[in-house]
């Protein structure tokens, strides 16, 4: 029998912010969030957590900055059983953010 080899993930790494809002606002309101939450995210992230979780061999080919949000991206990546050696570290950057709106309606 055949053993499965390694999986690989190019993509992108994010740090979602999301924002839960009873509505979104009209120009130049303010309107108050009722929850925000950051989760980690990124078209490749999210591939190569499920296919982590689900048992897969993974190794992720990415991008972080040399920021805290990239050092915890890197160590969750990890704990997800994903190959994060292919993940470089650019000095000087931030990782990516995305910022999330969802609203009640």
């Amino acid at each position: 029998m055949k053993t499965a080899g390694k999986l690989v993930v190019l993509g992108s790494i994010n740090a979602d912010h999301i924002f839960n809002l009873e509505s979104f606002p009209t120009p130049g309101e303010t309107v108050t969030g009722n929850h925000y939450q950051v989760a980690f995210g990124g078209k490749g992230a999210n591939q190569a957590v499920a296919a982590g979780r689900s048992g897969a061999d993974i190794a992720f080919i990415a991008c972080t900055g040399d920021d805290d949000t990239g050092a915890r991206v890197r160590k969750q990546l990890a704990s997800d059983n994903i190959d994060v050696a292919p993940v470089s570290v650019v000095a000087g950057e931030s990782t990516g953010v995305a910022l999330i709106f969802v609203n009640g309606e």
